[in-house]
């Protein structure tokens, strides 16, 4: 899955289809961070404008879901050419907690 901030449409999928699990999450706010990180801000808004990815077929409009999902893959697709690997980039969009996410290494404690 792969979501703006996705930690918010992963709760709330996941309470919405009870045993869902995807196979992995990736956060393009996480990667917008990590691919620009002199932009300052974020938003989805933002990185419209910073991007300026094609949305000419995007159904709907902003801030309604189909057109947000539609600008969010774009974005992806656009900020991907910033890394040289699959791997590269799942390092910088992966969130730690969420399915797919790398485990950390050593002996992880609270301390």
């Amino acid at each position: 899955m792969c979501a703006h901030h996705v930690h918010t449409d992963y709760r709330v999928l996941a309470t919405h289809l009870p045993g869902w699990q995807p196979a992995g999450a990736l956060d393009t706010l996480r990667l917008a961070k990590d691919a620009f990180p002199d932009l300052g801000k974020y938003s989805l808004d933002k990185l419209i404008e910073h991007v300026q990815p094609d949305l000419r077929e995007a159904l709907g409009a902003r801030h309604r879901a189909t057109f947000d999902a539609y600008a969010t893959a774009q974005l992806l697709i656009a900020t991907a050419s910033c890394y040289d690997t699959w791997d590269q980039l799942v390092a910088a969009a992966m969130p730690r907690g969420l399915p797919g996410a790398p485990e950390p290494e050593g002996n992880p404690t609270l301390w």
